[in-house]
C-alpha cells in the first residue's frame, strides 16, 4: 500500500505557544551536507553566526549553544549555579518545573509563589532575601503557561543589592520576542530554546553566562559533564561545543539568525509587540460584543509572545481548541489547572500581524457559535 503524503496548510495558521511555526525555507537549511564537527567547517559555522546570536542576547559575552531542549540549560543554571540554597520564585507551571529542578539537584530550595497571571514585584523578592540567606534566585522572564512577563531587570538589581545571589532566568518565550537586554540588565545566566520565538524545529537551547557564573561554576565540585558551564565556555571560546552538536539544526539556526539581522532584533520586538497588543485590543472588542473574554495577566506584566485568555462561560479552553483546529488553525487549550478555563494564543516567532489578525477573525466566530 502507498503511503499518502500528508498536506499541511500555508503558513501563518499555526499559533501554538511553543513549537512556534517553522518557515520553509528555515526547514529547508537542515538539509545541508554533514561536516565534521570538530573541523574548520563547524568552526566557521558557529563563528560566522555569533556576533548575531549576541545582538539577540544584547550581550558581548559568548552564547553557548546547547544540543538539548531548554529544560537541559534550566538544570545546568542549577547545577552550576545554584549553590546551596535556592529561592525558587513561582507564578506558573514552567517557573514551577525550575523549582522541581533545584530540588531534584539536592539544592535545599524555598518557593515563594503568586497567583497564576501575576508577576513577582521587586518589593516582594527583597523582602524575601531579608528573610533567608540564599545562593540563587530562579525565575522564569515569560511564563508560557499564563503570559505573564516577570520584571527580571529589577528583580536582577535586588537580588544583587542582597548580595553574592545570582538570578537564574529562563526566557523561554521572551529571547527573539520580548526585550533581554543581558548586559545591561546585569543578568547572571539567561537562558531560551529554538522553538520558540526564535521560530526554529525543537532541539537547541540556548544560553548566556555572566562572569560571576562562570566564577560560582568553578566552584561546585558536582556540576556534572554534559551541562557543565566550564566546558561549555572553553569550547564556545574556540567556536566549539563541548558535545557532539545537533548539526542539522545548527545550520537552521545560522540561516534564522541572518532572517533576524535582516528584521534587526529591535525590529523583531516591535512586531511582537504589535501582535500582542491586538490581541489584548480583541479581548476587549469581544467583551464590548458580550462575550466575557480577559487577559489572563495584568496590564503592565503581560508577554508580547503569548496570551492566556479566559474563555466565556460554559466554554472550555479544549472545546474551543479543537473548534478551531477543524477550522484549519492551530491555538492551544490552556495549561495544566488553566486547561478548561482559558485558552493560549502564541503570537511568536515570524507570524506577522495580518497572519494574526486572520486567526483571531476565525476565533471569534468560534466563540460566538
Amino acid at each position: 500500500m502507498t503511503a499518502t503524503p500528508a498536506t499541511t496548510p500555508g503558513f501563518g495558521r499555526f499559533f501554538l505557544p511553543g513549537p512556534t511555526e517553522v518557515l520553509p525555507e528555515i526547514l529547508a537549511a537542515q538539509t545541508r551536507p554533514m561536516i565534521g564537527h570538530r573541523g574548520k567547517g563547524m568552526e566557521q559555522l558557529i563563528a560566522q553566526m555569533m556576533p548575531g546570536l549576541q545582538r539577540i542576547f544584547r550581550t558581548t559575552r559568548p552564547v553557548y549553544i546547547s544540543s538539548s531542549s531548554a529544560t537541559g540549560l534550566m538544570e545546568a543554571a542549577v547545577r552550576n549555579c545554584g549553590g546551596r540554597r535556592v529561592l525558587a520564585l513561582v507564578n506558573g507551571a514552567f517557573s514551577e518545573r525550575f523549582a522541581k529542578i533545584a530540588q531534584a539537584n539536592g539544592c535545599e530550595t524555598t518557593v515563594l509563589e503568586v497567583p497564576l497571571g501575576e508577576v513577582h514585584r521587586p518589593d516582594q523578592l527583597r523582602d524575601a532575601l531579608t528573610k533567608g540567606r540564599y545562593d540563587a534566585v530562579t525565575v522564569v522572564h515569560s511564563e508560557t503557561s499564563t503570559g505573564a512577563l516577570n520584571p527580571i531587570r529589577d528583580l536582577a538589581q535586588v537580588a544583587h543589592e542582597a548580595g553574592d545571589v545570582l538570578l537564574l532566568v529562563d526566557s523561554v518565550t521572551g529571547i527573539a520576542g520580548a526585550t533581554v537586554e543581558t548586559d545591561s540588565w546585569d543578568l547572571d545566566f539567561v537562558l531560551t530554546g529554538s522553538q520558540k520565538a526564535l521560530a526554529l524545529p525543537p532541539g537547541l537551547a540556548l544560553g548566556v553566562a555572566h562572569p560571576r557564573a562562570l566564577a560560582r561554576a568553578k566552584q561546585q565540585s558536582n556540576r556534572g559533564i554534559y551541562f557543565d558551564l566550564v566546558e561549555f565556555e572553553n569550547y564556545i571560546l574556540k567556536n566549539q561545543t563541548p558535545n557532539t552538536p545537533a548539526l542539522s539544526l545548527m545550520y537552521a539556526l545560522a540561516a534564522q539568525v541572518v532572517r533576524i539581522e535582516r528584521e534587526t532584533i529591535e525590529g523583531r520586538w516591535r512586531r511582537h509587540l504589535a501582535m500582542a497588543e491586538r490581541t489584548w485590543q480583541w479581548a476587549a472588542e469581544m467583551r464590548a460584543r458580550g462575550i466575557e473574554m480577559r487577559v489572563l495577566a495584568p496590564e503592565g506584566c503581560r508577554s508580547p509572545t503569548v496570551t492566556c485568555l479566559t474563555v466565556p462561560s460554559g466554554r472550555t479552553g479544549s472545546a474551543i481548541n479543537e473548534a478551531m483546529k477543524a477550522k484549519g488553525f492551530t491555538i492551544s487549550a490552556g495549561y495544566g489547572s488553566l486547561k478548561d478555563s482559558t485558552i493560549r494564543i502564541g503570537h511568536m516567532g515570524d507570524h506577522t500581524v495580518a497572519e494574526l489578525e486572520a486567526l483571531l477573525a476565525v476565533l471569534a466566530g468560534v466563540v460566538t457559535e
